[in-house]
C-alpha cells in the first residue's frame, strides 16, 4: 500500500477544494444525496471513506446520523475540523483500503459504508481498489451496505490514437483527462485562471467499468443490490456519465 502522505491533496489544494468543487455543495444535490445515504443507513452508524472537508459527512450528521471518516490527507482533515460541527465526527487518518475504526455500537460495526465523487480511482492499482472492497466489507455488520460514486471511463469518446479529453472548459477553468488505455489510468489535469491567479493540479487515477467493481464487491462477499446513475436514482443508461452502485452483506 501507499504510504500515509498528503499525496495530491496537500495544504494548498485542500484550502481551495470547496471553491473548486463549489457545484458540489449545491442544496439540492446535497439533499438528494444524504436523502439516499439516510436511507441505506436505516438508523445505523455510517463510515465514510476519504471524508476529506466533509462536503456529505457534515450534512449527513445534521440529520441525526453518526458518521465517522477515515482520511489520508491531514490538509483535507485540518479543513473539516475548521467548519460547524467539524469536531464532533470521529476522524482517523489512514488508508481507506486498510485503515479499520469502530462505531459506537456493540459490535463495533456500521451499517453503510460510503465513498463518493470518484474517490475509489484515487487507489491506483487493482490490488488497492480490492483492498478497498474487502476493508469496506469488514466494516459492514449483516445486511450492511458499501456505496460508491464514480464516473464511467470516457473512452469511447476519444479519437482513434488521441489520449488527451477535455472535461470541462470555462473562462477560468481548463480540464483534461489524460488516458493510457493499456494501464487503464488517466491523470487529471486542472489549469484554473481566477482574480488574476493562475493554479495547477493533476491527478492521478485508476478508472475501471461497473462490471469489474462488481467482481471486486463479489471478492469481499458482497452483492449488487442498486445502481443508478445519479443520486435522484435515475436509472444507468450507455449514455450515463456516473454511476452510483450499492452492494450488500448477507442478513
Amino acid at each position: 500500500m501507499r504510504a500515509m502522505t498528503d499525496g495530491a491533496f496537500d495544504a494548498r489544494v485542500a484550502a481551495r477544494y470547496d471553491r473548486d468543487v463549489a457545484e458540489r455543495f449545491e442544496p439540492e444535490q446535497l439533499a438528494r444525496t444524504v436523502d439516499v445515504l439516510a436511507t441505506l443507513a436505516d438508523g445505523r452508524p455510517v463510515l465514510e471513506f476519504a471524508i476529506g472537508t466533509g462536503r456529505v459527512a457534515l450534512p449527513l450528521a445534521a440529520r441525526g446520523v453518526e458518521v465517522h471518516g477515515i482520511e489520508l490527507s491531514n490538509a483535507m482533515f485540518a479543513e473539516l475540523r475548521k467548519k460547524a460541527g467539524g469536531d464532533e465526527i470521529p476522524v482517523t487518518i489512514g488508508d481507506m483500503a486498510t485503515t479499520h475504526v469502530a462505531s459506537s455500537t456493540t459490535d463495533g460495526m456500521f451499517g453503510l459504508v460510503v465513498l463518493v465523487f470518484n474517490t475509489i480511482t484515487n487507489l491506483l492499482t487493482q490490488a488497492e481498489q480490492v483492498a478497498c472492497f474487502r476493508n469496506a466489507a469488514a466494516h459492514l455488520g449483516p445486511g450492511g451496505h458499501f456505496l460508491i460514486e464514480t464516473g464511467i471511463p470516457r473512452v469511447r469518446q476519444l479519437a482513434c490514437g488521441e489520449r488527451f479529453l477535455p472535461f470541462e472548459v470555462t473562462p477560468d477553468h481548463l480540464g483534461i483527462d489524460e488516458y493510457d488505455l493499456v494501464a487503464q489510468r488517466l491523470v487529471s489535469h486542472h489549469y484554473w485562471i481566477a482574480d488574476g491567479d493562475a493554479a495547477t493540479f493533476e491527478s492521478h487515477h485508476r478508472y475501471a467499468w461497473p462490471a469489474e467493481y462488481d467482481l471486486m464487491a463479489e471478492l469481499a462477499g458482497m452483492t449488487l443490490t442498486h445502481r443508478w446513475a445519479d443520486w435522484s436514482r435515475t436509472s444507468l443508461t450507455a449514455e450515463s456519465e456516473s454511476h452510483i452502485s450499492v452492494w450488500s452483506t448477507a442478513t
